[in-house]
């Protein structure tokens, strides 16, 4: 049964809260208090908890939104980007996501269906990922043995290792994907 469409207002008032609590969390972490997620957004408490029952709610519906939002650009540039170049600027774009999205991604535990959402989440991120790097390789821009896989593990694990922005940019550009 799929839930019936939202009033324009209220998808007006479900989006400034998504993105509010997006600002608020990447401000002041996913303990902030909601009461200054529907102050930003520009709603009363009310209007929030009815869209976003529990914090957990919330923390789930920005780390979707980030999600799908990370996927959506990599279709983008699949279609507007050389493939070589469009992997290489969504690259940059998982990193980020990985460096600012962490604690968002921890808040999810398993007692509330955790382990289900991050999966999807990481199959949807693998998928685009692939999807990329699939383009990469027809095109001849990168080594045909190169691995999906192997490929996010590095450049997670250069968006945990950096000390800031600049270094984890230096880092990703080392990554030789020679042909």
């Amino acid at each position: 049964m799929r839930p019936r469409p939202r009033r324009a207002d209220a998808q007006r008032n479900y989006d400034q809260l998504l993105a509010a609590a997006a600002q608020v969390f990447a401000e002041r972490g996913t303990d902030a208090p909601l009461d200054d997620v529907a102050r930003r957004a520009g709603v009363g408490n009310a209007t929030m908890y009815r869209h976003f029952p529990t914090r957990t709610d919330l923390l789930v519906a920005v780390y979707a939104d980030e999600v799908a939002q990370l996927c959506t650009s990599g279709q983008t540039l699949l279609t507007a980007e050389p493939p070589g170049e469009a992997l290489h600027e969504w690259l940059r774009l998982f990193m980020d996501h990985i460096t600012t999205k962490r604690d968002l991604a921890l808040s999810v535990t398993d007692d509330q269906g955790g382990s289900t959402l991050v999966a999807e989440w990481h199959a949807s991120m693998l998928a685009t990922a692939s999807a990329l790097l699939d383009a990469a390789k027809q095109a001849g821009a990168v080594r045909a043995g190169l691995d999906v896989r192997d490929l996010l593990t590095l450049v997670k694990g250069i968006a945990l290792a950096a000390s800031d922005r600049a270094q984890a940019d230096r880092l990703l550009s080392l990554i030789d994907y020679g042909t």
